[in-house]
């Protein structure tokens, strides 16, 4: 295979494996290194047997991401505050596929909903979920990538799938209705109408913040309206001067990015259910703000 041929086999399927590997770790930096690491292999090892490189890429990648997922699980253990995926401005990010309902699975698949669920399951269980439930691979296939039996992989994506549809938030994903709450929850807390603001929380809403222990953000996941909207209502009393506020599409739903001094600071986006805020997404690590900084 002339290397001209093998680079644009590769790139072929980069964003594929992108996609694979970001759903895996929920970082992007990782799921570049991955990537990378798996571009590696693929130059240097002997293809002359190789019938079907998309499959054999992705079972490349799925195998170093679980890897990897293993080491930053221990590393994940010793995070300061509470852990989110790192955001990614989707509208710019990868290929949309052409058909419209697999569109919104794969945009489901990368929503702060889910990646923060997708923690909980272990780096077999996260494979399985995501190569079957987001890419549609079949079980032999998926057998033969993490070198399991057929059945066993059954069994992995059942409970898999049982864990994650217990306890993912069922969020509206209209981008519409979401920017209009968003709009109106901004106006609230910037208007500094407090009544307002907790006129658009649901009673049990929940604010996780990530920072990392890197920025100002709440190191513990704050709990009903009244502590929330208050919460809120006192960060928006104290404006940057230098921020500058932009809608951008985050991991497959509208979101709120702020720059200060023209530089990635906050990324906030909200879970909507039923007309009302669920859940307030705050992103405010620095490490996690670069794959945003053209958003």
């Amino acid at each position: 295979m002339a290397t001209d041929t093998l680079t644009d086999v590769f790139e072929e399927h980069r964003p594929l494996l992108t996609g694979v590997a970001y759903r895996m770790l929920g970082r992007v930096s990782d799921a570049e290194d991955v990537v990378q690491e798996a571009w590696l292999r693929w130059s240097a090892q002997d293809r002359a047997d190789v019938v079907a490189p998309r499959g054999y890429l992705v079972r490349i990648t799925t195998r170093l991401a679980v890897d990897r997922l293993r080491h930053l699980q221990s590393r994940r253990e010793s995070y300061v505050g509470p852990w989110l995926p790192e955001p990614i401005a989707t509208a710019a990010w990868g290929t949309a596929p052409d058909d419209l309902a697999e569109q919104a699975v794969l945009a489901e698949s990368i929503s702060f909903a889910v990646l923060v669920v997708l923690e909980s399951l272990s780096p077999s269980e996260r494979a399985v979920f995501v190569l079957r439930e987001a890419f549609g691979f079949p079980y032999a296939e998926i057998a033969a990538t993490l070198d399991r039996s057929e059945a066993a992989v059954r069994q992995l994506a059942a409970r898999a799938r049982r864990h994650v549809e217990e306890r993912k938030p069922r969020y509206d994903v209209d981008p519409a209705q979401c920017r209009d709450l968003t709009e109106r929850f901004l106006a609230a807390a910037s208007g500094g109408d407090l009544d307002a603001l907790l006129s658009l929380l649901a009673p049990d809403v929940r604010l996780i913040g990530d920072s990392g222990g890197k920025s100002k953000a709440p190191l513990r996941i704050m709990e009903t309206a009244d502590k929330v909207g208050r919460f809120l209502f006192a960060v928006a009393k104290e404006p940057d001067p230098d921020m500058v506020l932009r809608f951008v599409e985050i991991n497959g739903a509208p979101a709120l990015l702020v720059l200060s001094a023209g530089r990635p600071d906050t990324v906030l986006q909200l879970g909507i259910a039923n007309g009302r805020i669920q859940c307030v997404y705050i992103v405010r690590n620095p490490d996690k703000l670069s794959g945003v900084a053209t958003a």
